[in-house]
């Protein structure tokens, strides 16, 4: 079993052009690149290939990974992995939202901005939800077609001290056999209530700011900032529980 260390030698080795390194980190990371590509195993592409892309998704990520951004090699390596497949997926037309879900996303945004000139404030997910007759659920999946996938690696404001960090520093944990699990997050995500699903939603999946979500929610951003700390640390502390 290597430690941490090891890793770092054995990336710098690759780096160096060492292809026994090369193999021995690929060997050794086979469960973290399949616990990435599983998540896209019914998007019409055979499982070999889906590792091929991941192994090369991994691959780039020891020639880019940079000790000194202060981030695990495994924590850095599973957005690169992703990003491989996703690329493919984009490239060749498989992932597509259907013209009813474009369609529903043009007359959310209309209605929001009628109800925001009406009524001095934007409705919150619910209101949206019981106009057109449809869950919650399918209000943000809507909202979120006509918007790219966020990088972990994409600067936020932090709106409590007005830091700029990234969305993986958010989650950042330092046990590194649970990051897969804390970067996928869907499985915890499932566990959450409405109110905090919504929150994370529309935080890291929609890239709204604790001020946006406030006023979807009806509360104050205070209130925002520390229901996010709270159910990122329920987060932590349930997946390092499994």
């Amino acid at each position: 079993m290597y430690d941490y260390k090891d890793i770092l030698d054995l990336v710098k080795l690759a780096q160096n052009g060492d292809n026994d390194a090369k193999e021995n980190l690929l060997l050794q990371n086979s469960p973290l690149i399949k616990s990435v590509i599983k998540r896209y195993i019914d998007k019409g592409i055979e499982y070999d290939d889906l590792y091929q892309l991941g192994s090369l998704g991994f691959l780039k990520a020891i020639n880019n990974f940079d000790e000194s951004h202060d981030v695990k090699f495994s924590t850095y390596a599973v957005p690169m992995i992703a990003g491989e497949v996703k690329r493919y997926l984009r490239d060749n037309g498989i992932i597509k939202v259907s013209r009813s879900v474009k369609s529903l996303n043009i007359q959310i945004n209309k209605f929001i901005s009628n109800y925001l000139e009406e009524n001095n404030t934007s409705p919150n997910i619910d209101i949206i939800a019981s106009n057109f007759d449809i869950t919650p659920q399918e209000v943000i999946f809507a909202m979120e077609s006509s918007r790219k996938p966020l990088s972990l690696f994409s600067v936020i404001n932090d709106d409590t001290d007005n830091k700029n960090t990234c969305i993986i520093d958010k989650i950042a944990n330092d046990d590194a056999e649970n990051e897969i699990d804390k970067m996928l997050l869907f499985k915890e995500l499932k566990s959450l209530t409405n109110r905090d699903r919504k929150i994370i939603l529309l935080r890291y999946f929609r890239d709204m700011t604790q001020k946006e979500i406030a006023d979807v929610l009806g509360v104050s951003q205070v209130q925002v900032s520390r229901l996010e700390s709270k159910i990122l640390n329920k987060l932590r502390d349930k997946i390092k529980s499994n």
